[in-house]
């Protein structure tokens, strides 16, 4: 018989004994980390949003040429295999489980009703995935020193979660001082729930959507990369305040291991060394797959769509569609927050945690 677990915002937290900042003793599994629970949006979504069945302009993620260039990805840092889609009844969740669902949200869907927002992609929101994971406990622990067993060597990744939060507000013409106002609900959302791994928001601001969507002739509202800037520092603000709650937290529970992904400044760092890592510098901040113009981006004509084409080598491209980024530009980031210094504290995160 399974247990029923009571369950809180907290309940990660309750695992999290093996990462205190001592590490496993010898007598221990080799392994530190020897599953991934995986919650967030669609930078994370192996398929959950697929079997949920997509809407709108996320249907087109059912066709080609999304995943054209999709065929095993895996945990490689930690040697670990791909991390199976939840709602993938069939999967085997050995190595851990992918709550992330594309479109969701930090915050719930009443947040969005009461200000006349529309966020309707999934109704799955970070509160909604966390149910996920309580079930997923109850139906496949047998008691309570069975789950603390199974999960004490397991890292939980929340995110990127939050950038729809901004996103659907700002796609629907609200002003930066509003959605700024957000900003602490959003992070709250975050730091009541994530216990161990954080990432902060992408700069937004040289994202081709929102290049294109906000686009305007003054020189001045662009940086030296031709970033805007008004977006690039609200992502930026986002970024401090959730430092600030991860920097509370760590002093709450000094025996945590609770690391800061820096996404932003990973981003940037990709941005500056584009050439290096092989990109065509030409397309910085143009998408691969798209239906034309400066930034090959359109709201109502994104990637997928009548009209649409895809660029010939993806590699070349930092963006995809305009809102996520390739697979290649994801590799580099992920070795960069690895390997560079861009994740931290971090304590030779791959020597430590790798199997």
């Amino acid at each position: 018989m399974m247990t029923n677990f009571s369950f809180c915002p907290l309940i990660i937290l309750s695992f999290l004994l093996v990462f205190q900042s001592h590490g496993t003793s010898a007598a221990q599994k080799d392994c530190f980390v020897n599953a991934i629970y995986s919650f967030g949006d669609s930078i994370a979504d192996t398929g959950n949003l697929l079997r949920e069945g997509p809407v709108g302009f996320f249907a087109t993620i059912g066709s080609y040429p999304y995943g054209e260039t999709f065929k095993k990805p895996t945990a490689m840092a930690l040697n670990l295999s791909f991390i199976n889609p939840y709602l993938d009844k069939s999967a085997n969740f050995d190595n851990g489980a992918n709550f992330a669902v594309a479109g969701a949200t930090a915050l719930d869907r009443s947040f969005f009703i009461e200000r006349g927002i529309y966020s309707t992609f999934t109704n799955n929101p970070l509160s909604a995935q966390l149910d996920w994971f309580k079930a997923h406990l109850n139906s496949t622990c047998s008691s309570q020193q069975d789950c603390a067993k199974r999960l004490g060597q397991s890292l939980f990744l929340l995110g990127e979660i939050g950038g729809n939060d901004y996103n659907y507000a700002f796609f629907q013409g609200r002003s930066m001082e509003e959605v700024t106002s957000y900003v602490p609900e959003v992070v709250k959302s975050i730091t009541d729930t994530a216990k161990l791994v954080v990432p902060g928001n992408f700069p937004i601001g040289c994202s081709p959507s929102y290049l294109s969507m906000f686009y305007t002739a003054d020189a001045n509202a662009y940086d030296e990369r031709k970033c805007l800037k008004s977006f690039n520092s609200f992502s930026s603000y986002h970024n401090k305040q959730l430092q600030a709650a991860v920097d509370e937290l760590r002093r709450a529970y000094p025996n945590v291991t609770i690391m800061y992904a820096d996404y932003h400044e990973a981003f940037v760092h990709l941005l500056d060394h584009a050439s290096d890592f092989g990109f065509n510098t030409d397309s910085l901040l143009t998408a691969c797959c798209g239906s034309g113009g400066e930034y090959n981006f359109e709201i109502s004509a994104m990637c997928g769509a009548p009209g649409s084409s895809s660029c010939s080598d993806p590699n070349q491209y930092i963006s995809w569609d305009g809102l996520h980024l390739t697979q290649e530009a994801y590799r580099v980031m992920a070795q960069s927050l690895i390997m560079e210094g861009f994740a931290y504290p971090n304590d030779r995160v791959q020597e430590t945690w790798t199997c």
